[in-house]
């Protein structure tokens, strides 16, 4: 391979904020030399996770093994992902009265027809779940971690506890039609709306308005193009997911 000199569009403040973190879990397991300084290694990371280039392009590009830029990009995953908040800490400080934006969305991953369990169907590809739970304004408070694209939205937001958590602070949540069922304090649009009275339809009107900047919250994920088609193993891509939201949660917007 040929290196070659390139620019990634995250700001200089970030690659530092990522190599003091780095610099931190090095001191505290007193690490040996390595081959790259936490600088370039918050680096490599973040172009692996910006622009989805693969590692033996980026280890070319930084001097390094392929196995090595695995190493470096894995450990920096585990230290931002330490980062994301909980579901807890996500819900602190809201109650009753407040609202938040419930919403599913699929990380497709490139797996072939065998791969069942990861096809979804309202999709039609293969792909991972991943749930989000966002402020009215859109700006994400708390992803999931991921579990297969065949996972039905309201069965995930169930096993992860965010109809309950919301319910036992009685914060309403808006969602689609897909948590139909969901009860507590999850409200979603009526069915045949436009068969149904003008209150009825008015209804789904503002609840629509209402909901809509939740789409916002993955559209900042996915400006992380490695979430977009992930090639890495399923097993991974909830580290991911929680490293990119550590990286939201710091500022950053994309």
């Amino acid at each position: 391979m040929v290196p070659y000199r390139a620019t990634v569009d995250v700001p200089h403040e970030l690659v530092e904020h990522v190599s003091w973190l780095i610099y931190a879990r090095r001191c505290e397991r007193r690490s040996r030399w390595r081959k790259l300084g936490c600088f370039q290694q918050a680096l490599l990371a973040l172009v692996h996770l910006r622009k989805n280039e693969t590692l033996p392009a980026l280890a070319a590009g930084f001097g390094i093994s392929a196995a090595t830029a695995w190493r470096y990009v894995d450990e920096t995953l585990e230290v931002l992902a330490a980062w994301a908040p909980s579901l807890h800490e996500a819900l602190t400080g809201l109650g009753e009265g407040d609202h938040v934006i419930v919403d599913g969305t699929l990380i497709p991953i490139d797996r072939i027809a065998a791969d069942e369990p990861y096809y979804s169907m309202k999709h039609r590809k293969h792909g991972m779940n991943v749930q989000v739970i966002a402020r009215p304004d859109g700006t994400p408070l708390w992803f999931s971690r991921a579990t297969p694209g065949r996972t039905h939205d309201l069965t995930a937001a169930r096993a992860h506890g965010i109809v309950q958590a919301c319910l036992t602070r009685q914060v309403l949540v808006l969602a689609d039609r897909a948590y139909q069922g969901a009860g507590a304090t999850v409200r979603t649009p009526y069915y045949r709306h436009r068969e149904q009275p003008e209150p009825y339809q008015r209804f789904n009107r503002d609840h629509a308005r209402l909901r809509a900047p939740g789409e916002r919250a993955f559209a900042l994920l996915k400006s992380w193009r490695l979430l977009r088609r992930a090639r890495c193993s399923t097993r991974r891509i909830g580290t991911v997911v929680q490293a990119v939201h550590a990286l939201l949660t710091c500022g950053y917007s994309g």
